[in-house]
């Protein structure tokens, strides 16, 4: 069974940081475009970031752009999102997500998902 499990949520300050990192199981995603989305409450899932399967191109959500970072260590079948700078507005379930067709925002593309890692951010 294909999972990812997303690590690295907590409760943080605003300004401060925090690293996710998304390790997929039961196959390897290395050919496969990767994202982050979250959730806040009462809201849709949103995009945050994504990278493409070589690492080369990445793109980003207008409000997370310059302080939120996301990268992949293909060799680790790992995928980060570094966070800084963090603002009250970014608490959410931030999840990971795996696009086997290639380079989209929207979140029905993804043929795979995370559970979720939950995010607070104190003011």
């Amino acid at each position: 069974q294909v999972q990812l499990v997303e690590s690295g949520g907590g409760l943080v300050q605003a300004g401060g940081s925090l690293r996710l990192s998304c390790a997929p199981s039961g196959r390897t995603f290395s050919s496969y475009a990767m994202g982050w989305f979250r959730q806040a409450p009462g809201k849709e899932r949103e995009f945050v970031a994504r990278i493409s399967s070589s690492g080369g191109y990445t793109d980003y959500a207008d409000s997370v752009k310059g302080r939120f970072t996301i990268s992949r260590d293909n060799a680790k079948n790992t995928v980060y999102l570094q966070m800084n700078s963090l603002k009250p507005e970014d608490t959410a379930v931030y999840y990971c997500a795996a696009d086997r067709g290639g380079w989209s925002t929207r979140r029905s593309d993804y043929d795979y998902w995370g559970q979720g890692t939950q995010v607070r951010v104190s003011s």
